[in-house]
C-alpha cells in the first residue's frame, strides 16, 4: 500500500478504491492518523469527526461491494470550511459567539458531497465570520511551507489542510479573495465559481451578494470533480442559478489551444515573484496553444476600495441579531467592520452599487474580446506574518486589488500554483473567465498543470 495515501489525487484515490487496492476505511484511517500527527502544530481543523468519518467510510465500502459506487468522490476523505452547516456537528464560522451552534441539517454543499459518497473528516478552521483575522480565542492555522508566512484568509484551514495532506480536497468560501489567497499562499488550486453556480443554503454569510463557495484541491482536475458534485440549482437557495451543470472533468480535454488569453499590460504593484508567476503562466499557456492578447484592465482600484464598505453593510445585516447587542463576544477587527457597515448612508451604498455595476460591465466587455483573463492574485507573492500585522483600509484595498473586484462582478476565477519564492513559499496566479464558464478556466488550468509540476510540490511537513 502506498505510504502517500494522504497526497493521492481524486482520480488516483478513485482508481485504488475501484480496484479494491485500498478501502475507504484505509484512506480515512491514513488521513486521520496524519491529522493526529500534524494538526496539533498546523491547527487546520476546528473539529475532527473521526468516529463519524470511519463509520461513513465503512458504509462507502459496503456500498461499493454491493455495486452502489457513486462516482469519483465515493469513499474519498474530504473536509469543509467551518461555515458550512453539518448536522449534529458544531458550525462556529470562526466565531466565539457561535461555538455552541449545532445545526440539525447539512448545508446543500455538504449534503451533495455526502450523496456523492465523500467521507467528511471534519470542519476546517477559518477567520472570524469569514472576514480578515481570526477571533482572539482561535489559534490561527500555520503555513506548512514556512510558519513565518501568511496562510491567507478566510479559508485558512482549507488551504493548510489541503496542502499538508490532511484531506484529499476541501471546500472554502470567497467574499474578497478567501479561496484565492489561501490557495496561492499554501500552494493549492482553488476555484471561486460564478456567483450563483453553487448554492449557499446552510452556509453562514459574510456578505451574501459577494459570497462564493467553491473547491480547494491539489489540481484543476480535482476541482472539476468537486465542482461537478456541488454545483447546480437549489430550491433552498433561489440565487443558485438554474444553469445546466456540465461534465467539468470531461471538458478538461478542450485545453487552451486556439483560445485567446488576455494578458493585461497595465498591471501595477507586483513584486518580482508575482511578476514571474504571471509571466511564466503566459509563456506556458502560449506553448500549450493559447493566443496571447494584450488587454487593458478597467479601473479595479475603485472597486477594491469600495469593497470594504459594501462587505461591511452586508455583514452588519447578517449579524443584526447579535451585533451590537453582544459586541463583547466579537473580536475588535470584525466589530470594526460591522460598525463601519452600520454607519454607511443610503447615498454611499447607492454610489458603491454604481461602481460595482460599472466594473462588472467593463469586465464583461473585456471578456467578450478574450476567452480567459490572466491576473495575479496579490501584488506581494506570499507576505510574512510580520508584514500582515499592519492593516489600514488603504493597505487592505491594495491587497484586494486583483481579487475583490472579481467577487463584485461574480465572474469565475481559478487560482493555480505558479512558482516558489526565494524563501521557499508558494506564489500563484489566477485565470478569470466569463460567467458560468468554469469549464473554460478549468481546462486552461489543467493545460497549465499538464505542462508544469508546481501543483505537485509538497510543503516540508
Amino acid at each position: 500500500m502506498s505510504a502517500d495515501l494522504h497526497y493521492l489525487s481524486l482520480d488516483e484515490a478513485h482508481r485504488l478504491l475501484e480496484t479494491r487496492a485500498v478501502s475507504s476505511v484505509d484512506l480515512a484511517t491514513a488521513l486521520l492518523q496524519r491529522i493526529a500527527t500534524l494538526d496539533p502544530r498546523l491547527k487546520a481543523y476546528a473539529t475532527v469527526t473521526a468516529d463519524r468519518a470511519l463509520a461513513d467510510a465503512a458504509r462507502c465500502d459496503a456500498d461499493r461491494a454491493a455495486g452502489r459506487a457513486r462516482g469519483p468522490l465515493h469513499g474519498v476523505p474530504v473536509a469543509v470550511k467551518d461555515l458550512c452547516d453539518t448536522a449534529g456537528v458544531a458550525t462556529a464560522a470562526g466565531m466565539a459567539i457561535r461555538r455552541d451552534n449545532v445545526p440539525s441539517r447539512d448545508a446543500t454543499v455538504v449534503r451533495r458531497l455526502r450523496e456523492a459518497g465523500a467521507v467528511i473528516l471534519g470542519k476546517l478552521q477559518m477567520t472570524e465570520g469569514a472576514y480578515g483575522v481570526h477571533h482572539p480565542s482561535v489559534t490561527p492555522p500555520v503555513n506548512p511551507w514556512n510558519a513565518a508566512y501568511w496562510t491567507g484568509v478566510s479559508s485558512s484551514g482549507s488551504g493548510v489542510a489541503t496542502a499538508a495532506g490532511l484531506c484529499a480536497a476541501s471546500l472554502g468560501s470567497d467574499t474578497g479573495g478567501s479561496i484565492r489567497f489561501p490557495s496561492t499562499m499554501n500552494g493549492v488550486t482553488g476555484l471561486k465559481p460564478t456567483w450563483g453556480r453553487v448554492s449557499r443554503a446552510g452556509v453562514f454569510p459574510l456578505a451574501e451578494s459577494l459570497d462564493h463557495v467553491g473547491p480547494m484541491c491539489r489540481s484543476a482536475r480535482d476541482c472539476a470533480h468537486v465542482l461537478g458534485v456541488i454545483a447546480g440549482a437549489d430550491p433552498e437557495d433561489p440565487t443558485a442559478a438554474p444553469v445546466a451543470v456540465p461534465d467539468y472533468a470531461a471538458a478538461l480535454a478542450a485545453g487552451i489551444a486556439g483560445r485567446r488569453l488576455g494578458v493585461p499590460r497595465n498591471l501595477v504593484g507586483l513584486d518580482a515573484d508575482s511578476r514571474r508567476a504571471v509571466d511564466g503562466a503566459a509563456e506556458v499557456l502560449k506553448a500549450a496553444g493559447a493566443r496571447l492578447v494584450d488587454v487593458t484592465l478597467p479601473d479595479l482600484d475603485k472597486a477594491a476600495g469600495g469593497w470594504l464598505a459594501m462587505c461591511g453593510v452586508e455583514a452588519a445585516l447578517a449579524h443584526e441579531a447579535t451585533f451590537p447587542a453582544r459586541r463583547g463576544e466579537y473580536g475588535a477587527e470584525f466589530a470594526g467592520l460591522l460598525d463601519h457597515g452600520r454607519g454607511l448612508s443610503a447615498l454611499e451604498l447607492a454610489r458603491l452599487q454604481l461602481v460595482r455595476a460599472r466594473v462588472k460591465g467593463e469586465l464583461d466587455a473585456l471578456l467578450d474580446t478574450v476567452d480567459v483573463l490572466l491576473l495575479p492574485v496579490m501584488g506581494v507573492a506570499t507576505p510574512s506574518l510580520a508584514a500582515m500585522r499592519t492593516r489600514t483600509p488603504e493597505g487592505v484595498a491594495t491587497r484586494l486589488r486583483y481579487t475583490a473586484p472579481i467577487d463584485m462582478t461574480g465572474h469565475p476565477s481559478l487560482t493555480l500554483p505558479g512558482g516558489l519564492t526565494a524563501e521557499g513559499v508558494p506564489v500563484g496566479f489566477q485565470l478569470v473567465g466569463r460567467a458560468f464558464d468554469e469549464a473554460g478556466v478549468l481546462a486552461a488550468g489543467d493545460a497549465f498543470q499538464q505542462a508544469t509540476d508546481w501543483h505537485r510540490r509538497r510543503p516540508p511537513v
